[in-house]
């Protein structure tokens, strides 16, 4: 997706999806992606704001605040999923002085109210739903389908995030088993938190006051990925993020994330995203 400088809502580049399609060329008319857009620090904060349409927002680090009408206002912090929707008035934002990062989908079609009647509860309640990198290649992946403006990737973008939604409000629709859920998003957390330098395995365990094999099954049953192939895809999303927002070199970010060897990093992360870095920057800055 294009990317726009506006310091009025980020210091960082955005990017930012319009969806201008004849509508009559999609197959699927109950769903559709209208804007989507990735906001990282994100500064701006609204008073009082309203909309026309459903539109659900991921933060994916950062901290903030979220209020829908009289309601009470909530806390926002990196891996919660809030909603904004017709008939109400928000107040959300980041923190006076701080910043978050933002993902957000505004949607239309008939399907979202199949969703709050059947799957999505309490719409007005920020909910937790983790940062495991499993979330933002799923993201990006949606994004990559929107920027083709191919009428069928339009349709398999709006498929996409509903699965992706679905399968985030499997994640705090399960009251029983909550306290492990959050026994693992803290374990993910803690990894995500190691992806500058070298993470040690059994100190992370040991930390969590598991064996590292353990270490590895929760990892992989719960985001699909082996220990070592979910280090190195949290990695090459944060170095995604340093190759659009920083001047620093491939070499540098390579070392700030731990691989003495560019081009074993370099390979890598063509690897989970199908361009070298200098591509990758070149492309999308």
């Amino acid at each position: 997706m294009p990317t726009y400088m506006d310091n009025m809502i980020s210091p960082l580049p955005i990017r930012l999806y319009d969806n201008v399609i004849d509508l009559k060329k999609l197959r699927i008319q109950s769903l559709l992606i209208r804007y989507a857009g990735h906001l990282p620090g994100r500064i701006q904060q609204r008073a009082d704001a309203s909309f026309d349409q459903w539109a659900f927002v991921y933060i994916g680090g950062g901290r903030g605040y979220y209020q829908a009408g009289d309601g009470a206002k909530q806390t926002v912090e990196a891996g919660t999923v809030f909603c904004l929707f017709p008939g109400e008035v928000f107040q959300y934002g980041p923190e006076e002085g701080g910043f978050w990062d933002e993902y957000y989908f505004t949607l239309e079609g008939s399907r979202v109210q199949e969703w709050l009647n059947s799957w999505y509860e309490q719409p007005e309640a920020v909910k937790f739903v983790g940062t495991d990198e499993s979330l933002f290649s799923k993201i990006e992946l949606i994004f990559s389908l929107l920027e083709s403006a191919i009428p069928a990737n339009l349709d398999r973008a709006a498929l996409a995030l509903e699965a992706l939604l679905f399968d985030m409000s499997l994640r705090f629709r399960e009251p029983e088993t909550s306290s492990r859920t959050m026994f693992v998003h803290q374990l993910l957390d803690d990894l995500t938190g190691t992806v500058y330098g070298k993470p040690d395995s059994g100190e992370i365990a040991a930390r969590h006051h598991i064996s590292v094999p353990t270490l590895r099954r929760i990892v992989h049953n719960y985001t699909g990925y082996p220990l070592g192939e979910f280090m190195h895809r949290l990695k090459v999303a944060e170095a995604k993020k340093l190759l659009l927002n920083t001047d620093k070199t491939v070499m540098e970010i390579a070392g700030l994330l731990g691989y003495s060897d560019m081009f074993y990093f370099s390979r890598l992360f063509k690897k989970y995203t199908d361009a070298a870095p200098t591509t990758y920057r070149s492309r999308m800055g």
